[in-house]
C-alpha cells in the first residue's frame, strides 16, 4: 500500500513539474500579436454578457437612484484578484474550503401532486436516450418523476398495485427527455430578444409571427418606420435591439438618416455587438448628451462641429446614450415580462430546464425576485440552473465568496439548482473580439483579441480556490487563444490539486485546434458549444479570420468520435433558445447565407448522438444528469412532445418538427398555452 502511494505521489510531482515546465515553455495570453489591452478600441463589439453586464449594472444603478429598488451591484471588467482576495478578517484564510454537498434533490417537486396516483403517458414512441432500454410507448408518472417506463404490459406490475389514469393526449406522438438549455441568459438574453427587433437574421417571437430579419438599410428603415408608426405619443423614446453592424456591412447609421424616420420620437438602435449604439438628434438630446461629453469619451462620433453624429461606438461611448432608457426597462414589471417573454419561447421550443450562465452578474437581489415568479412557482414551466458568476461573488463577498456559494447550493429545490460557478477567459466570438493564435486576424488594425484578465496567473487565482473546493467550473473561451489559455490552467489545476469527474466545461469552445480537442480529451473536460458560430457567422467570418476556421467554428464530429462529451446552447441573445435548431445546425452544418456545408467533416451525422447533446449530455455538462436528461426510473418527470421523431426524418427536415407540448414533473403544457402573453 505505501509502495502504491509513493508511486502515485511520484507520479503527480512529475505532473506536476510537467505543468509548471510547460507553462514556463508556453506563457500565452493569446498570439504574439494580440496583447491585452487595458481598454477597447472603437471597433470592438462584443455580442456576449463580458460587455453586456456593465451596462446593465450601470442602468440599474440609474434606475435604484430614481426609485430606490436594490443596491448598487459589483461591476468592473479587469478584475484585480489580489484586492478581492484581500481579507479583512486576518485570522481567517483567504478562501474558506468548504466540503461540498449534494445537489438537494426533493423526493417530490412542488409543482405535482402528492396523492401517489400513477399518470400513465402513452406515445407512439418514446426515446429514452437510456442506451441500455432506448425505445418505449408508456411511461409512468408518480410525484413528478418517474416510475418505470416501457409498455404498457411492462407497467402492470405498477399498476395492477396502485391507483392510475392513463394519459392518451399524445398517443400519435413522439416523446423525448425534456430538452435542456444548457447555456443561456435568461434575465440579460430576455430583456434584449423582447425588445423590438431589428435583428439580421429571422427572430421567433413567442406571441406573434417570427421577425423576418432585415438584409438592408431599406429593409431597416422600412421597419423602424412601423414601429414610429406605432408609438403611442410622438415623443416616445423607441429603443430596438438586434441591428448587426457587421453582418450589414462597414457603414453604420448616423442619426442624419435616423432623423428622417423620426425627427420627434427618439430612436436608439441598439447593435447585435451589444455596445455599439446609434441614435437620432431627439434621443440625443433627450437623454442630455453633451458636446463636452462628446468630445472626453473614446467611440463618441462628432461632426465636424463637435455635436454628435448619432454613432456611440464601444462600452464608454455607449453609457452616454444608454443608460438611461435602459434603465426605463429594467424595473421589475418590464423585467418579469421580458423573463416570462424568453421563458415562452423556452416553452415553445421543448426546454424544460435552462442553464443560467451568469448568475448574479446583473443584480442578484432582482434576479432572485424575477426567477422566483417565473421558475420557482407550482406551475411553472420549467427549472434553472444557476452557475454564479464568479468575479462577481468575489466582488461581493470577497472571503465568503465559496461558503455563500455552497449555501445556495443547499438552498436550492428543483426547480431553482444551483450549481457551478462561471469565469471568462477571451471575449466575444461574434463581433470578432476573441482571441487568436497565430496568424490572428487577416485585418488585425479593425479586430483584435481581449483576454478578460489581465495575466494568466489572475485568471489561475480566481478559479483555484473553487477548484480545490470541488465545485464544477465553467470558463467562456472563444477563440484558439482563450481556449489555450483556458487548457494549460486547467492543466495546471489538474497537477496541483488532481480530481475526478471534475466536468470543468469550456463554453463555446468557438476556433480551437484538432491538438486542443485531444488537451480536451486528456484532461478529462468537457464542452458546451454554440451551433449557431456555424449557421450565422461562419459565411460572415471568412474574409476575417479565413475559410478555413470560420467554417470549423464548433468543432463537435471530431470531439465526439474521441467521447468527449458535448452539449449544445443557445448562449441567448447570441440565439434564441430552440434545440431542435441546434441539433439542425450540428447534423447538417449549412450557413444561412450561403447554402454552404461548412466542414462537412465535422457534422454529427448520427441524429441520435445529435439529440442527446440537447437532452443526456446537456444535463451532464450541468451536473444534472443523475436527475435529469433522460427517461428512466427515478428521474424527474420532465418530456418534450413533438410531432415525429428528429431520427426518423430526413436531416434538412429536423428543424421544422412541431413542438406539442412540454411535461414538468408530470404536468403537461401544449405550446399554444403559451402563445399570448397572458399564458399562466
Amino acid at each position: 500500500m505505501k509502495i502504491n502511494q509513493y508511486i502515485c505521489g511520484l507520479l503527480f510531482a512529475m505532473i506536476s513539474i510537467h505543468a509548471c515546465a510547460h507553462d514556463g515553455h508556453r506563457p500565452r495570453i493569446g498570439a504574439p500579436n494580440q496583447q491585452t489591452p487595458t481598454g477597447a478600441p472603437e471597433t470592438w463589439g462584443t455580442y456576449c454578457v463580458t460587455e453586456l453586464a456593465p451596462l446593465f449594472r450601470e442602468a440599474l444603478t440609474v434606475y435604484n437612484q430614481d426609485n430606490q429598488l436594490i443596491d448598487k451591484p459589483y461591476g468592473g471588467q479587469f478584475p484585480d484578484i489580489k484586492k478581492l482576495q484581500k481579507s479583512k478578517d486576518k485570522s481567517e484564510p483567504i478562501f474558506r474550503a468548504a466540503v461540498l454537498p449534494k445537489i438537494p434533490y426533493s423526493p417530490m417537486p412542488a409543482n405535482s401532486s402528492a396523492d401517489g396516483k400513477i399518470t400513465v403517458f402513452t406515445a407512439k414512441k418514446i426515446v429514452t436516450m437510456d442506451p441500455g432500454w432506448p425505445f418505449a410507448t408508456a411511461v409512468a408518472v408518480r410525484d413528478g418523476r418517474i416510475l418505470s417506463v416501457g409498455t404498457l404490459e411492462d407497467l402492470k406490475p405498477w399498476l395492477d398495485n396502485n391507483p392510475y389514469e392513463i394519459n392518451n393526449s399524445f398517443a400519435d406522438k413522439v416523446i423525448y427527455p425534456g430538452f435542456i438549455e444548457a447555456h443561456g441568459h435568461p434575465v440579460m438574453g430576455g430583456v434584449a430578444i423582447s425588445l423590438p427587433p431589428l435583428t439580421y437574421y429571422s427572430l421567433r417571437n413567442p406571441y406573434g409571427p417570427d421577425f423576418p430579419g432585415v438584409k438592408t438599410p431599406e429593409e431597416m428603415v422600412a421597419k423602424l418606420k412601423e414601429y414610429v408608426a406605432a408609438a403611442k405619443t410622438p415623443d416616445q423614446t423607441i429603443l430596438t435591439w438586434g441591428y448587426d453592424s457587421v453582418a450589414m456591412g462597414k457603414k453604420k447609421p448616423t442619426n442624419i438618416e435616423l432623423d428622417k424616420i423620426s425627427p420627434t420620437n427618439p430612436l436608439i438602435l441598439w447593435d447585435a455587438s451589444e455596445h455599439f449604439i446609434f441614435a437620432n438628434s431627439a434621443a440625443i438630446k433627450k437623454y442630455g448628451v453633451t458636446n463636452g461629453q462628446l468630445a472626453k469619451t473614446v467611440g463618441a462620433g462628432r461632426n465636424p462641429d463637435g455635436t454628435s453624429n448619432g454613432q456611440f461606438l464601444g462600452a464608454e461611448a455607449a453609457k452616454l446614450i444608454m443608460l438611461k432608457p435602459l434603465s426605463e426597462v429594467l424595473n421589475p414589471k418590464q423585467g418579469l415580462y421580458s423573463l416570462r417573454y424568453i421563458s415562452a419561447l423556452m416553452q415553445q421550443a421543448g426546454i424544460t430546464t435552462t442553464g443560467d450562465q451568469f448568475y448574479g452578474g446583473v443584480n442578484l437581489e432582482l434576479e432572485n425576485k424575477l426567477v422566483k415568479q417565473v421558475f420557482g412557482q407550482p406551475d411553472s414551466k420549467a427549472r434553472i440552473v444557476h452557475v454564479a458568476d464568479g468575479i462577481t461573488f468575489m466582488g461581493l463577498y470577497g472571503n465568503k465568496a465559496i461558503d455563500q456559494a455552497v449555501a445556495l447550493r443547499q438552498s436550492g429545490n428543483d426547480r431553482i439548482i444551483f450549481n457551478g460557478v462561471k469565469f471568462f477567459a477571451d471575449d466575444a466570438f461574434t463581433s470578432l473580439g476573441m482571441q487568436l493564435e497565430w496568424p490572428g486576424y487577416i485585418n488585425p488594425e479593425q479586430y483584435k483579441g481581449l483576454f478578460m484578465f489581465n495575466n494568466k496567473q489572475d485568471f489561475l487565482k480566481a478559479m483555484r480556490p473553487w477548484w480545490n473546493t470541488g465545485f464544477q467550473i465553467h470558463v467562456h473561451s472563444n477563440g484558439s487563444g482563450g481556449n489555450q489559455i483556458t487548457l494549460d490552467s486547467l492543466e495546471i489545476l489538474q497537477a496541483e490539486h488532481p480530481r475526478f469527474d471534475h466536468r470543468f466545461t469550456l463554453e463555446h469552445f468557438g476556433i480551437s485546434s484538432t491538438a486542443q480537442g485531444r488537451q480536451v480529451k486528456a484532461l478529462g473536460a468537457l464542452v458546451s458549444t454554440n451551433p449557431y458560430f456555424v449557421s450565422d457567422r461562419a459565411d460572415i467570418n471568412a474574409n476575417q479570420i479565413g475559410t478555413d476556421r470560420a467554417s470549423l467554428a464548433a468543432r463537435m464530429a471530431s470531439l465526439i468520435d474521441q467521447d468527449v462529451v458535448v452539449a449544445l446552447h443557445s448562449d441567448t441573445p447570441v440565439g434564441v433558445p430552440s434545440p431542435l435548431l441546434e441539433v439542425w445546425i450540428a447534423v447538417n452544418r449549412v450557413g444561412n447565407l450561403s447554402g454552404k456545408v461548412h466542414a462537412p467533416y465535422e457534422r454529427v451525422r448520427d441524429v441520435n448522438k445529435a439529440m442527446k447533446m440537447v437532452t443526456i449530455d446537456a444535463a451532464y455538462a450541468l451536473g444534472l444528469n443523475d436527475r435529469l436528461g433522460s427517461i428512466e426510473t427515478g428521474k424527474l418527470a420532465d418530456f418534450v412532445v413533438l410531432e415525429e421523431d428528429p431520427q426518423d426524418v430526413r436531416p434538412m427536415k429536423i428543424k421544422d418538427i412541431g413542438v406539442v407540448a412540454t411535461i414538468l414533473g408530470g404536468r403537461p403544457t401544449l405550446t399554444s398555452e403559451t402563445r399570448s402573453p397572458d399564458w399562466k
